[in-house]
């Protein structure tokens, strides 16, 4: 399992070369934003930060493939890939509000083995590697070990969701406002924020409806390792779904259950 503590290192000095791009580009005046085919905003400092890093990975990681959200599929030998989402929550950036960072995973095969979620602008970093466990921090040298929480009732738990508006285009509205009702708290934190405050044991529940693969890759291995659920909506485990439900463990079938067409039709 340690044959991923490299890895890991790596995806430290690609988080400080993110970190700093990004952040000489936060609340800049002269921040060029455009939108892209599908109408969702990229500003150049998401274009920088992916170009920057996957120049260090083709250097250091040159038989490895790389997917970008910005620049696609490049190269590759093996069953070995890493992801990048260089600016995830770039309605965030764009608009002054902090809560926006860089995902980083390495994948093999299908399963993502690395995590690495920074958010300089709120000074906190999040790492996971197969069998090594999770951790938050400032940066590496200040780790600390996280965990979901021990939450068992959905009345005890806090709920946390994506915009509603992607619920309602999947049918599936009516169940999340239902499980808004039957927890004890619910709050829309959005983007990468709200898998890792369940990975810290903060919240108890986060979905979302509709993700691609660079939105999740590096928060699978940060939520599992801390000893939670990440499934998508049919309850396959992974990041390939294209949903995301990501739970402490305890309340997974639960949620699964509820957010199902047969949980829909019986409330």
């Amino acid at each position: 399992m340690a044959r991923y503590s490299d890895d890991l290192g790596l995806a430290h000095v690609l988080a400080d070369t993110a970190d700093s791009i990004s952040m000489s580009r936060f609340k800049a005046l002269d921040l060029y934003v455009e939108s892209k085919p599908d109408l969702t905003p990229v500003s150049d400092a998401d274009t920088a930060v992916e170009k920057a890093l996957r120049s260090t990975l083709a250097r250091t990681r040159s038989r490895d493939g790389v997917l970008g959200e910005e620049f696609g599929v490049a190269g590759g030998t093996g069953n070995r890939q890493w992801v990048i989402d260089p600016i995830d929550g770039t309605k965030n950036f764009i608009r002054g509000v902090p809560i926006w960072g860089t995902l980083i995973a390495l994948m093999e095969g299908d399963e993502p083995v690395v995590g690495m979620v920074s958010a300089p602008a709120l000074g906190r970093r999040w790492w996971a590697a197969r069998g090594l466990g999770a951790f938050a921090g400032r940066h590496q040298a200040a780790a600390q070990p996280i965990r979901v929480s021990g939450v068992r009732r959905m009345a005890d738990a806090s709920f946390c969701y994506s915009s509603l508006d992607g619920w309602e285009q999947t049918g599936r509205l009516a169940s999340v406002l239902d499980l808004m009702r039957k927890t004890w708290r619910s709050r829309a934190y959005g983007d990468f924020y709200g898998y890792m405050l369940l990975a810290e044991g903060a919240v108890d529940i986060m979905i979302e409806p509709e993700l691609m693969l660079w939105d999740m890759a590096a928060l699978v291995p940060i939520v599992t390792e801390a000893g939670g659920s990440f499934t998508d909506l049919s309850g396959r485990n992974g990041a390939g779904g294209g949903s995301a439900v990501a739970t402490n463990g305890q309340l997974h079938d639960d949620v699964l259950e509820r957010l199902s067409p047969a949980g829909l039709r019986a409330l």
